[in-house]
């Protein structure tokens, strides 16, 4: 069979996506194919795409998705033909109307989330979840500061702190987003734009203290005001680029900036295990299906309209979630 796939034979801009018929054959021993009915947009996709994670070319791009099994290879035993399905995984190639792909990381869909809302949620929900409660001890009480707060991972984030007591202070790019990060959990958010040296405003709003853990999205651009915004002991989790990688740095600074700690972690490490990854998948299923936590779609693309998507993205044109639909 056949199934209409974006994929880049040279890195660059959004102008390198061509959209091909490619083949879908049967799954081998550990692997499904899947369906897809809604696709989700994330900044590592744009890493993928500019070159800044390397990929073997060419190769199609997207690393969520949600949809419904089509056939299931030899071993697999949580999923079966016609199951609802959603992921965030490894290999790349989510950019298309069905994949192959290994199972281990495709988790069964509660019946009561829709394919759009899971293609919104898994890689962003996923990543909240592990900054949460995989990275460093945080508690009902605590403060952390999250950069890019109005953004997939922000507003969800805003969200899971305040289902936990924990306080969150966001960063947007403008008093809207800000707004809306508020809205959706945040106790205070700072205008990056208006002031860019948010580190004394963090110290403000915490009375001098700082925070216990900053979650790091943006990269090079706050990586310094990150560490400056911490209290002694404080944890910096460095979790993306979105304003490029953050520079070499001596690691001595981080003894009389307060003997902090500093780890850049990824999703896919967190996930690799097959149960962990089914576990942290249900956790995020709870949050949304409790109410704690609602998936914010604010823009939808066509996959003939992937190029647009991702101009939008890296324009930060974009707030809370981005769907493909198929």
């Amino acid at each position: 069979m056949m199934a209409r796939t974006a994929v880049i034979e040279e890195v660059g801009g959004p102008d390198k996506f061509r959209l091909i018929e490619a083949e879908v054959g049967d799954p081998g021993p550990g692997e499904v194919r899947i369906r897809h009915k809604a696709i989700g947009l994330n900044f590592i996709d744009v890493y993928m795409r500019t070159g800044l994670y390397p990929l073997a070319l060419p190769h199609a791009l997207g690393m969520e998705a949600a949809g419904v099994i089509e056939a299931v290879g030899a071993g697999v035993t949580h999923l079966k033909e016609g199951d609802r399905a959603a992921y965030a995984a490894t290999p790349p190639g989510a950019y298309a109307e069905a994949r192959v792909m290994p199972a281990a990381q495709v988790c069964p869909l509660p019946e009561g989330v829709g394919f759009d809302v899971a293609a919104a949620m898994m890689l962003k929900g996923l990543t909240t979840q592990y900054l949460f409660h995989r990275t460093t001890p945080l508690t009902r009480g605590d403060t952390v500061l999250f950069h890019a707060a109005a953004g997939g991972v922000g507003l969800i984030a805003c969200q899971w702190a305040r289902s936990e007591g924990i306080r969150l202070i966001g960063t947007a790019g403008s008093d809207e987003k800000c707004a809306l990060a508020v809205a959706h959990g945040a106790s205070d958010c700072i205008n990056y734009r208006e002031t860019p040296d948010f580190a004394p405003a963090v110290r403000a709003l915490t009375g001098g203290a700082g925070v216990d853990a900053v979650m790091d999205g943006v990269g090079a651009d706050t990586f310094e005001g990150s560490l400056d915004s911490l209290k002694p002991l404080g944890m910096l989790m460095s979790f993306g680029n979105a304003s490029g990688p953050v520079p070499p740095f001596n690691l001595g600074v981080l003894g009389p900036k307060g003997s902090l700690k500093v780890t850049r972690p990824t999703l896919f490490t967190h996930i690799a295990d097959h149960d962990a990854c089914q576990e942290m998948a249900q956790h995020l299923f709870d949050k949304v299906a409790g109410g704690d936590v609602s998936i914010r779609i604010d823009q939808r693309f066509k996959l003939d309209d992937i190029a647009a998507a991702h101009q939008a993205l890296e324009a930060r044109r974009t707030t809370g979630s981005t769907v493909i639909e198929l």
